[in-house]
Parts: structure tokens; C-alpha cells; sequence
């Protein structure tokens, strides 16, 4: 959690071309970029909804939610993160993602099978 709190919130205007100088491709950056930024979204619904388990009860099936302080505050929390995509921007520009490139070949493998 602490190293989320270290990345900007607020929109910033990247060089695409930049961005794309270690792939050559700017789709490919975006692809990448995308693909992590999905995972770590996934990651954190996964972490959140765990910590919301805790306050879930078994009820008599009524649709009435309790909210708890606790509960609250902790999806506050999570609302004030920084978004998944800006996370895998940083990710990307300090070469913290591993990436590899399927070529030709091994592509026409897979589609073989």
C-alpha cells in the first residue's frame, strides 16, 4: 500500500513517443500498459472486497445493508488510491513490468493446437 502513496493522482500529459521507445510500437506499449493496468485492478477489487467481508453478517435474507464506520472509511480508502492505470504507467517507465514479445512462430504454434 505505501508505494501507491508515492505516485501522483492527477493527470499528467506523457510523451507517447517516449513511452513507446522500449517497445518501438506505441500499441504495444498501450497493450502492455492495459493488460497491467487490468491486473492490478483486479488485485485491488480482490483486496478490498476481502477486507469488506469481514463486515458482511448472515442475515434472516432481508435486503437491509448495516454500514459500519469501519467499512467506510476503508472504501474511502480505496476511492482515494491512485487509478490502476496510472500505477502501471509508473510501473512501465521504471521498468518494473516484465513483458515479453510472442513472435511470429510461436503465435502459429499456439493457433495449431
Amino acid at each position: 500500500m505505501e508505494k501507491r502513496k508515492t505516485i501522483s493522482t492527477t493527470t499528467q500529459t506523457r510523451n507517447i513517443t517516449e513511452l513507446s521507445n522500449k517497445t518501438n510500437n506505441v500499441y504495444e506499449t498501450v497493450m502492455i500498459i492495459a493488460k497491467r493496468a487490468n491486473q492490478i485492478a483486479a488485485e485491488q477489487k480482490q483486496e478490498l472486497n476481502r477486507k469488506l467481508e469481514e463486515f458482511t453478517s448472515i442475515g434472516d435474507g432481508a435486503e437491509e445493508v448495516f454500514e459500519n464506520r469501519e467499512q467506510i472509511e476503508i472504501s474511502r480508502y480505496y476511492e482515494k488510491q491512485p487509478k490502476p492505470t496510472l500505477l502501471a504507467v509508473e510501473e512501465f517507465l521504471n521498468n518494473k513490468i516484465y513483458y515479453r514479445l510472442v513472435d511470429k512462430k510461436e503465435k502459429d504454434a499456439k493457433n495449431n493446437l
